[in-house]
C-alpha cells in the first residue's frame, strides 16, 4: 500500500508510506473502499510503465553506449537519467505483485524497504539530472565560450556521481522502515501514524529543496532562453540548432515537471496534512494513487527528452539500427547456413 507520504525527498522518512490513504491500522484499511481501487488500477498501470519504461530507457543507454567521434556533456547527463529510469522500473514488477496480492508481502522485510527507496531516488533523480541539463543547455547556448569548463565531460561526470550520492545518502533514511506482519498479512509501503509529524516536517523539505527550487530553476533557463531568442537575429529558416534544443530540451522538462512531479507534490502535501487516522478519504486517497503512479510514469516520458533533444542521439540510433540490420542481412538462415558448411569444408 503506497502512502503517500513515502513521497518525499532524499531526506523524508518515506518507506512507511505511499500513496495508500489508509491508516497503520491494516483492518481499518480493507475498509476503505481504495484498497479495490488500487488493487485494480496499480498492477496495470504499474505493468504499463515497466514495459514502456523498460524497453525506452534500455534501448536509449544501448544507443548511449555506441561508439561516436564527438562525445558531449548532455548525453552523459541523458545516460544517468536513462539509467535511473531502467533501475526504477526493474523494482516495478514487485510493486504489481504486492497489489494483484491484495496488499500482501512476500518478497522479505530488505526487499520491502528497497522499493520505497528506489521510487524516491529515481523521483528526485530524475528532477535534479533533468534541471542540470536544462541549466547546462542554456549555459552551452548563451555563454558558449565563457563557461566551456562547466559541460566538458570530465566535469558532467563528476556532477553526476555528486547527484547521485548526495541523493541515495540522504535517501537512506527510507531503509530504516520495511514490511510489517499484521494478522495474516504482511504489509508494506504504509504509513505510520506515529510518524505523521516527522513527515510532514520532511515533506516541506523535499517540497522545497526537492521540486520548487529546481521548477523555479527550469523557468528561469526558460525564461532567460526566450529572451536571448528574441534578441538574437535568427536565420529565416528558424532557430539555430543549439538554441533549437537547448528550448526543446526546458520545453520537455517542464511538461515532465508540471504532469509527473507537480501533482504528486501537491497532492502529497494535501494528504500529509489532511490525514486522520481510521478516517478514508477516498477521493483525495485515490488522486494520490494516480499522481504517484504519474510520478513514475516520468521514466516513459524521458526518451522522447533524448529522441528530441539529444545530443547526436539520432545519428546514434540510426548507426545501431543500420548495425543491427547489417549484421541479421549478413546472417540470415541460407546464409549463416551456407557459412557454416564452407567453414567444415
Amino acid at each position: 500500500m503506497e502512502k503517500k507520504l513515502v513521497s518525499l525527498s532524499p531526506p523524508i522518512s518515506l518507506s512507511d508510506v505511499e500513496p495508500n490513504g489508509t491508516s497503520s491500522n491494516h483492518h481499518s484499511n480493507r475498509n476503505c473502499t481504495i484498497e479495490n481501487f488500487k488493487r485494480e488500477f496499480y498492477p496495470i498501470v504499474y505493468l504499463i510503465i515497466f514495459i514502456w519504461g523498460a524497453l525506452g530507457n534500455g534501448f536509449s543507454i544501448y544507443v548511449f553506449l555506441q561508439p561516436y567521434k564527438k562525445p558531449t556533456s548532455v548525453n552523459v547527463f541523458m545516460l544517468n537519467l536513462a539509467i535511473s529510469d531502467l533501475l526504477f522500473t526493474s523494482t516495478l514488477p514487485f510493486r504489481v505483485d504486492y497489489y494483484l496480492r491484495g496488499s500482501n508481502w512476500i518478497f522479505g522485510d530488505l526487499t520491502c524497504r528497497i522499493m520505497s527507496y528506489s521510487i524516491y531516488v529515481n523521483m528526485y533523480s530524475s528532477i535534479y539530472f533533468l534541471t542540470v541539463l536544462s541549466v547546462v543547455r542554456f549555459l552551452a547556448t548563451v555563454h558558449p565560450f565563457r563557461l566551456l569548463h562547466a559541460t566538458s565531460i570530465r566535469s558532467a561526470w563528476i556532477l553526476c556521481g555528486v547527484i547521485w550520492l548526495f541523493i541515495m545518502a540522504i535517501s537512506t533514511i527510507l531503509l530504516n522502515n520495511g514490511s510489517e506482519l499484521k494478522g495474516n498479512v504482511t504489509s508494506c509501503l504504509e504509513l505510520n501514524s506515529n510518524k505523521v509529524m516527522k513527515l510532514k516536517t520532511m515533506n516541506y523539505i523535499a517540497l522545497v529543496v526537492g521540486f520548487l527550487l529546481p521548477l523555479c530553476i527550469l523557468s528561469i533557463c526558460y525564461l532567460l532562453i526566450i529572451r536571448t531568442l528574441l534578441k538574437v537575429e535568427v536565420p529565416e529558416s528558424g532557430l539555430r540548432l543549439s538554441h533549437r534544443k537547448a528550448l526543446t530540451t526546458i520545453i520537455i522538462a517542464l511538461i515532465i515537471f508540471l504532469l509527473c512531479f507537480l501533482p504528486y507534490h501537491i497532492l502529497r502535501t494535501l494528504h500529509l496534512i489532511m490525514w486522520k487516522a481510521g478516517k478514508c478519504k477516498d477521493k483525495l486517497h485515490k488522486a494520490v494513487v494516480i499522481s504517484l503512479a504519474l510520478a513514475a510514469a516520468n521514466s516513459c516520458f524521458n526518451p522522447l527528452l533524448y529522441y528530441f533533444a539529444g545530443e547526436n542521439f539520432k545519428d546514434r540510433l540510426k548507426s545501431a539500427l543500420r548495425k543491427g540490420h547489417l549484421q541479421k542481412k549478413k546472417c540470415s538462415f541460407p546464409v549463416c547456413t551456407q557459412l557454416k558448411k564452407e567453414t567444415r569444408v
